[in-house]
């Protein structure tokens, strides 16, 4: 009898503090640009949402992690897009013989408030992905970095599940 085909389930996270006030630096989260925020600090665009989704997702396959798809050694992503590097992400792991079932993320710091973008954002990871993503927020009640105001740190769960 052949075992059945189970899902596989993957967790990524991603942290980025926020740059200097003036810097230029925009937040971009979820692939949205939040228009009056600081933004993050990174090699990429920083979307600490759409960089914990590739980690999840690449846990959940067993095809290692950001830093080895997308790594600060590899300039051609410097100053990308977070969608942009889930959209490959998503490649990789469908490539590999994998199908995602959904992604859930959750957004950890005190801004930007998540709920009020959080259908937009829903709708414009979900696309990137093309399976459902889920977006939340939490605050630390001040505690740590993220309740301090100097980061964000993104948390996320995926599924995938084998084809053909």
């Amino acid at each position: 009898m052949t075992p059945p085909v189970l899902p596989r389930v993957g967790i990524g996270t991603d942290t980025h503090a926020f740059a200097e006030p003036g810097s230029g630096r925009e937040l971009w989260l979820a692939g949205l640009r939040w228009e009056g925020e600081v933004g993050l600090e990174g090699h990429s665009d920083a979307d600490v949402v759409a960089h914990a989704a590739c980690n999840a997702l690449f846990s959940a396959a067993g095809l290692g992690d950001l830093g080895a798809h997308f790594g600060t050694d590899r300039p051609q992503w410097a100053g990308a897009s977070g969608a942009s590097l889930l959209a490959e992400a998503c490649r990789i792991v469908g490539e590999a013989g994998w199908e995602i079932g959904n992604v859930a993320v959750q957004v950890v710091g005190n801004r930007p408030r998540i709920g009020r973008r959080r259908a937009e954002a829903e709708a414009r990871m979900s696309e990137v992905v093309g399976a459902p993503v889920s977006i939340s927020g939490a605050t630390t009640d001040g505690l740590g970095f993220p309740g301090r105001g100097d980061g964000l740190t993104g948390i996320a769960t995926a599924l995938v599940y084998r084809v053909g």
